[in-house]
């Protein structure tokens, strides 16, 4: 139910999207302490990279 309120006071398009703004709304008191808020920006960025198909790890990198 209060999912549905939010998705509708907020104008988003479904209910992932609000579980999101809560989650961002939310993470820094839920945070652990010993996290770095440099840490944190870094880890967002990484977040929104472009990430890379890899078949075989071992061959990759070197392992084989």
């Amino acid at each position: 139910m209060v999912i549905n309120i939010m998705k509708a006071k907020y104008g988003l398009g479904d209910k992932s999207e609000v579980i999101n703004r809560m989650v961002l709304k939310h993470e820094e008191i839920l945070l652990e302490p010993a996290l770095r808020p440099e840490f944190v920006a870094k880890m967002r960025k990484r977040g929104k990279e472009k990430t890379v198909k890899v078949t075989d790890f071992a061959k990759r990198y070197g392992l084989k």
